[in-house]
């Protein structure tokens, strides 16, 4: 092994030079600045043993960022900002050849000559403003990131060449220019107090932005919703339109959600009974094809949820299609599923009774009642029933949830969707706008109608642009108001300023205009509060915190709406009719949480009557399983598994710590100490009674727990019975401890953020 100070370093231009120690020292040392309980000394030491004689400067900046990440633990946090300062440093250099970032303008006009900016910026903004941003903008506010999120700065969001790794920007340029462009549309006299503003929320991390806006908004390409969900009717003509607006949104970086329950059964007539049907697989395999087709631009695979009916007559077959048996003709694997559920198969189920299966295409009306009109659907499933001419099956409910769950539990993807809570409790008027599908992350609750071609201007894809408030940094509910209003006329402007690449996509969004505002940091948020997941304390926590988010969230979009106008389709939504979420929700609740409403719904109701939404939604609660990172937050409504947890993703292993993690170290709930899904359950329908859409909700299981190490069957139908009970819309994932270290938690990189994991 050479001596280290005999080693020899490679320079970018190819010339060996000695190795600079002093200099390795001097700039740990400055990493290491104001920080507690960290030894540069231990820094130096476990790097040194990595180098090796002709070593390029780069690795070596690259060992000892590793080496400093390497000891973050519960004992020593603070070298997640160690760790990412020296990766600021080096990223720094990387793009600017200095440390020091150029002036905002020169930037600019750099990169817009490359190509990886879009031209409009320089257009729209003139010198004077971009002088005034410059001196605006903080570039020590890099210095608050820690580790992780600078990896997943530079993994994902960052512009880069994605072949070469070549990084042409760092933090504050990405958050400024984010607030340009949103905010370009707006008029000059206004607009750079709305930039500034912006920039403050998200460089401070009071917002959290999802992959696309953060990995998209300043580029040339122009498509920036996190969700996409595309309905299929039962023919060719749609199922090819399906397929190709597939393609074109997984191109674009979205996750995408499928409803293809109207598809016939496998046997039914086709032209009049000179055929028989294949079935629902094949075209779900045409459908996974599609989605797996692009890479969305090295920034994440493409993933998609399909949904159907439980009463399906393939269901048996299509429950089983993620299963690891079988063989490749009968398992479509390489997507998730969503079934669909209503009052009539719980009560099936509860009572012991049979659920009967039919093709959508032998029962007329009874697909379009399942979601539009709950009597209806029972007046004309007891109907069919009795009718000996329709082609039928029976089989006892019992069975059949239990294959359902059971496949959920041994894959952890088969999700739930209650259609008729999501149509009850809608802000949509289900008679002229139902709810029939989910997205890829089961958060997103939009009308969707089907495409008979790719450029069909009638059929309506429900697009749904995402962003989140930091709860770690509300310390009083009135500090939701100004982040609340900030993302509304982002994501609002965000409408407009991106393209759609399906018309049926801009029909909605411009009709419509939904968003979807979730929060991030929850488990800290109820840490510092000093309560947690199982708390009864944390009921009206959570009640109190969810109905001023959506209560400032809805005041947002009725003042745009004052200035710009109601959304086209507003009479669509039951808004404008004067009903509001407190009016819908299941009055279970009310058995569990007994908190008082305490802002003025009245007023807010009157001035909603009288000057309508920009926005037909404004709520959604999604995973943010990677944006949280950014912010150093716990990531959605989750509890983190462990103190330090050890995320994995595409770009390599990151730990990631929980905020305060000294002070409140005791007060976490941690996901598996968790007793049971109870608490978190009652938590969910509380936030489920003020979101307008849905939440990402999952279950979760300690096989451990049980007697036999096996999770019982009556368990997993409890908590689904809980779950309808208290209004969840949506389940997500189901989670089962492995036995592994509790601090291991595998990042999926699904929706966003996100796709939809923000």
């Amino acid at each position: 092994m050479t001596h280290i100070d005999k080693i020899k370093v490679t320079k970018r231009d190819g010339r060996l030079e000695p190795i600079d120690l002093d200099k390795i020292h001097r700039v740990i040392t400055w990493a290491a600045e104001g920080l507690d309980n960290v030894s540069v000394s231990q820094v130096e030491l476990k790097s040194h043993i990595q180098f090796y004689d002709g070593i390029r400067t780069r690795d070596i900046h690259e060992t000892i960022i590793k080496a400093a990440a390497d000891l973050i633990s519960t004992e020593t946090p603070d070298y997640q900002y160690l760790a990412a300062r020296l990766a600021i440093f080096h990223l720094r250099k990387i793009a600017y050849g200095e440390f020091e970032p150029p002036h905002l303008y020169d930037h600019v006009k750099n990169l817009t000559e490359q190509g990886k900016y879009d031209k409009h910026i320089l257009a729209d903004y003139d010198i004077a403003e971009f002088n005034t941003l410059n001196d605006y903008i903080n570039h020590s506010r890099d210095m608050n990131l820690a580790y992780a999120a600078v990896e997943q700065m530079m993994g994902k969001y960052l512009v880069q060449d994605r072949v070469s790794k070549q990084v042409y920007e760092s933090p504050q340029f990405l958050y400024m220019l984010v607030g340009m462009c949103l905010f370009a549309s707006y008029d000059k006299v206004i607009r750079l107090d709305y930039v500034k503003r912006f920039y403050d929320a998200t460089s401070n991390f009071y917002i959290s932005l999802p992959t696309p806006i953060m990995a998209g908004v300043r580029t040339p390409t122009r498509q920036f919703s996190s969700c996409v969900l595309i309905e299929c009717d039962d023919n060719l003509d749609s199922i090819n339109a399906t397929t190709s607006a597939i393609v074109r949104y997984v191109s674009q970086r979205a996750g995408i959600g499928i409803n293809a329950g109207a598809i016939r059964a496998l046997g039914s007539p086709i032209r009049g009974g000179e055929a028989q049907h294949t079935g629902c697989i094949p075209f779900f395999k045409m459908f996974q094809a599609a989605v797996k087709s692009c890479s969305q631009g090295g920034v994440r695979g493409g993933a998609a949820t399909l949904f159907y009916p439980l009463w399906h007559l393939e269901i048996e077959s299509l429950l089983v299609l993620k299963n690891n048996r079988g063989v490749e003709d009968n398992r479509v694997r390489h997507m998730d599923y969503g079934v669909q559920l209503n009052k009539t198969m719980y009560t099936r189920l509860i009572k012991g009774e049979q659920i009967t299966l039919f093709s959508p295409s032998d029962v007329p009306g009874l697909y379009e009642a399942f979601f539009a009109n709950q009597a209806e659907f029972e007046r004309l499933y007891h109907q069919y029933e009795a009718d000996d001419n329709i082609r039928k099956r029976k089989v006892a409910a019992r069975d059949l949830f239990s294959l359902m769950l059971q496949e959920r539990a041994s894959t952890g993807r088969i999700y739930i969707q209650n259609v008729d809570h999501c149509n009850t409790h809608s802000p949509f008027d289900p008679s002229i706008a139902p709810i029939r599908q989910s997205n890829l992350c089961m958060e997103i609750a939009l009308p969707t109608a089907p495409l008979d071609n790719i450029n069909d201007d009638k059929g309506e894809i429900a697009l749904c642009t995402l962003s989140a408030v930091n709860l770690g940094k509300i310390n009083s509910l009135s500090d939701i108001e100004e982040p609340a209003e900030l993302i509304v006329r982002a994501l609002d402007a965000l409408l407009d300023y991106q393209d759609y690449p399906v018309i049926a996509a801009k029909r909605g969004s411009m009709n419509r205009r939904t968003l979807g505002v979730g929060v991030i940091n929850y488990a800290y948020y109820l840490a510092k509060n000093g309560t947690r997941y199982s708390d009864a304390a944390a009921l009206g926590l959570t009640h109190r915190t969810f109905e001023a988010l959506q209560y400032y969230l809805l005041k947002a979009s009725n003042k745009l709406a004052k200035e710009q106008g109601a959304c086209p389709w507003f009479e669509q939504t039951t808004y404008s009719q004067g009903i509001l979420p407190i009016d819908t929700y299941k009055a279970d609740l009310d058995s569990i949480c007994t908190e008082p409403l305490h802002l003025d719904w009245e007023a807010l109701r009157t001035d909603i009557k009288t000057y309508g939404l920009r926005n037909s939604t404004l709520s959604a609660l999604m995973p943010s399983e990677t944006s949280s990172q950014i912010a150093n937050a716990t990531n959605g409504i989750e509890p983190p598994r462990g103190l330090v947890s050890v995320k994995q993703s595409k770009d390599g292993i990151l730990k990631q710590v929980v905020p305060e993690i000294e002070r409140l170290a005791s007060q976490y709930e941690l996901l598996w100490d968790i007793p049971d899904n109870n608490g978190y359950l009652r938590l969910v329908g509380i936030m489920q009674k003020f979101i307008d859409q849905s939440i990402s909700a999952n279950t979760n299981y300690d096989p451990a727990k049980f007697d036999g190490g096996k999770v019982p069957m009556k368990v997993l139908i409890q908590d689904l019975l809980t779950a309808y009970k208290f209004g969840v819309k949506t389940l997500y994932y189901h989670n089962t401890r492995d036995g592994a270290d509790d601090s291991q938690n595998d990042l999926d990189d699904g929706c966003a953020n996100g796709a939809c994991k923000i």
